[in-house]
């Protein structure tokens, strides 16, 4: 199975994401952002980096590169889509996922070893979590993750936020103010997906934790999440993605 990692100008951690996906055992293929031939991949990562250097605003001028094209039209397929950092902003700026992210509160450059938990183990980003906080790194200035309160509320009772920063015990980073959240995130939030689950936007980077090597492996079983997801859907004859409502319909 073959799984794409797209490079645009400034990319930085595509590298990291193809050896993830390497090691995770599956052919990782690089996309380069002037074409919006996916490949015929079975999954896409967005890597974190500087997008077009992050001009006016970071992810603002990726969501109009011709790769961008063939990510929308994948993930209107049903395709999975999972945006690492600068890769979440993208999303985030193409309308793929919902709210922003804004410059962290501090106001700093943030790059630190942090600890989320999946809010939910049953998505295709999380399935293979085993639920406890996953230490990964951050490397961001603009990783605040920002909605107004009716699309925050609509996030929490669809679903739809994966992950929250946690503290050590644990227990939620819900204030911007707790030093466990490291860029003041609205409610913890660290990780959200679409209404039909296929897309997700990521704020920390597991990629840069995927094998031993690297110093932790915790980041792997959220590699490992997309690869068996993407896997299933291609088992399944690559299906339409539905919502929740129409699931349940």
């Amino acid at each position: 199975m073959r799984i794409g990692v797209v490079t645009f100008p400034g990319s930085n951690s595509d590298i990291d994401a193809l050896n993830a996906l390497a090691v995770a055992g599956v052919e990782p293929v690089t996309l380069w952002h002037e074409s919006p031939d996916l490949s015929g991949v079975s999954a896409v990562i967005l890597p974190g980096g500087f997008a077009y250097g992050d001009y006016i605003r970071a992810g603002v001028i990726a969501r109009f590169s011709p790769v961008m094209r063939g990510v929308k039209d994948f993930a209107a397929a049903g395709g999975l889509v999972l945006g690492i950092c600068n890769g979440f902003q993208v999303l985030a700026e193409s309308g793929l996922v919902p709210g922003a992210l804004l410059r962290n509160r501090s106001l700093r450059f943030a790059s630190k070893i942090v600890a989320i938990k999946p809010e939910r183990l049953d998505s295709p980003f999380t399935r293979a979590a085993n639920g406890a906080p996953i230490h990964i790194p951050i490397a961001h200035g603009e990783g605040c993750y920002y909605a107004d309160e009716a699309t925050l509320d609509g996030l929490e009772a669809s679903g739809r936020v994966l992950f929250r920063y946690v503290r050590e015990d644990g227990c939620p980073a819900l204030d911007p103010d707790d030093p466990a959240n490291p860029n003041g995130s609205l409610r913890g939030i660290a990780g959200v997906c679409n209404e039909a689950g296929n897309v997700a936007g990521l704020m920390p980077h597991p990629e840069r934790m995927s094998e031993e090597i690297l110093g932790s492996d915790e980041g792997r079983q959220l590699i490992r999440s997309l690869v068996e997801s993407a896997k299933e859907w291609e088992a399944a004859g690559r299906p339409a993605p539905r919502t929740k409502a129409e699931a349940r319909a």
